[in-house]
């Protein structure tokens, strides 16, 4: 009975403090708060890198127009408060100063986007240009929320394949353009504007070029992602160096070769003892539409997840090396290099440069 009433007790506490606290904000608010959160770090690059002049409808300037208001709350000071009321008092007031601080870097940095694409729409004169592209937050695919229904082709390949879920803005740029099947789309990192790589650990399934690949080439899952939202499966926030909340670049891309070879480096031996790997690959690279020279792409197969390089990549006819190529639709050639669990270790770091084994 005490714990029921200290809990309702407790809960009602908050809520008073939640209603004080938006009461208690002053009309007009002119100080900033800075958050440690990744989507912090891209709003100050994106601010940085706005090349907009002030005369523009659409200027972005986070210092005069969005200003990140603070918590201003009617209580006593820590150091007057006597018993423990004050220091549960102080736990919610850093709580909820977290929680605010991370929304206000979120909007600002939704603001920001939302200004950016904006100027773009303002100034573009082609129909087909205005829809696109566009500037996004990248956010992970969640292969729950967005794997279509049984009887879809890419039913339970959300993080094994290279679909990506777009705001609808670039469904009515495949209309306006007449785009062929498979519809491609590149994303870009940003310079500039999308926060720091990640350094991901040695253990990672990333390929090492990565460390460098500024840009990849997908297909679409669904047109149902927020305006300014993009969602992306995991191994491409990988290859890209991604974290949630950054920002990048998105287009419509109607120029990519169709694919002629492509050389994949396991990085497990075991899938090579598989009987039919061949069989597998050709089944599993169905669901890419595309494929990014420098990645790294998982299957699945068996409830076994593994993991290939891209090493190698070839457009047709003439066979020629390409940064990216389709593989949807055509007559592609895939062939296996030494597994990297086989590579000695010299040999590892090189692999991003290799082009014959």
């Amino acid at each position: 009975m005490t714990t029921s009433l200290f809990t309702s007790f407790f809960h009602n506490m908050a809520f008073l403090l939640l209603l004080l606290t938006i009461i208690s904000l002053p009309p007009a608010l002119s100080s900033t708060s800075s958050s440690s959160s990744s989507s912090s770090s891209s709003l100050s690059s994106l601010a940085k890198s706005t090349t907009a002049k002030s005369s523009s409808p659409y200027y972005y300037d986070p210092t005069s127009r969005y200003p990140t208001p603070s918590i201003s709350l009617l209580f006593r000071n820590k150091d007057d408060d006597d018993g423990d009321g004050g220091g549960v008092v102080e736990l919610l007031l850093s709580y909820l100063r977290r929680k605010w601080d991370r929304a206000s870097s979120l909007a600002l940095l939704e603001q920001a986007v939302e200004d950016h694409n904006a100027e773009y729409i303002g100034t573009s004169s082609d129909s087909v240009d205005v829809v696109r592209y566009r500037r996004c937050i990248a956010m992970p695919l969640d292969d729950k929320l967005f794997d279509p229904p049984p009887g879809v082709f890419s039913h339970g390949h959300v993080d094994t394949g290279d679909k990506m879920s777009l705001s609808r803005n670039f469904w009515d740029a495949i209309v306006r353009s007449k785009a062929e099947v498979p519809w491609l789309f590149e994303v870009s990192r940003v310079e500039g504007v999308t926060a720091p790589r990640v350094s991901l650990p040695p253990d990672e399934h990333h390929h090492p070029s990565s460390s460098t690949l500024s840009r990849a080439v997908g297909g679409a899952i669904d047109f149902r992602s927020p305006n300014n939202f993009v969602f992306l499966p995991r191994w491409m926030f990988k290859s890209l160096g991604l974290r949630p909340f950054d920002v990048v670049d998105v287009r419509l891309v109607t120029n990519t070769p169709p694919g002629s070879a492509v050389r994949l480096r396991p990085h497990a031996s075991k899938f090579l003892s598989i009987s039919n790997h061949q069989a597998v690959l050709e089944t599993e690279l169905k669901h890419y539409s595309a494929l990014t020279l420098g990645s790294t792409i998982p299957f699945d197969y068996r409830g076994e997840r593994y993991h290939f390089d891209v090493v190698d990549l070839r457009s047709a006819p003439r066979g020629e090396r390409v940064a990216t190529a389709k593989v949807q639709d055509c007559d592609i050639a895939a062939e296996f290099v030494r597994a990297r669990d086989q590579l000695k270790p010299k040999r590892k770091m090189k692999e991003a440069w290799d082009k014959e084994e």
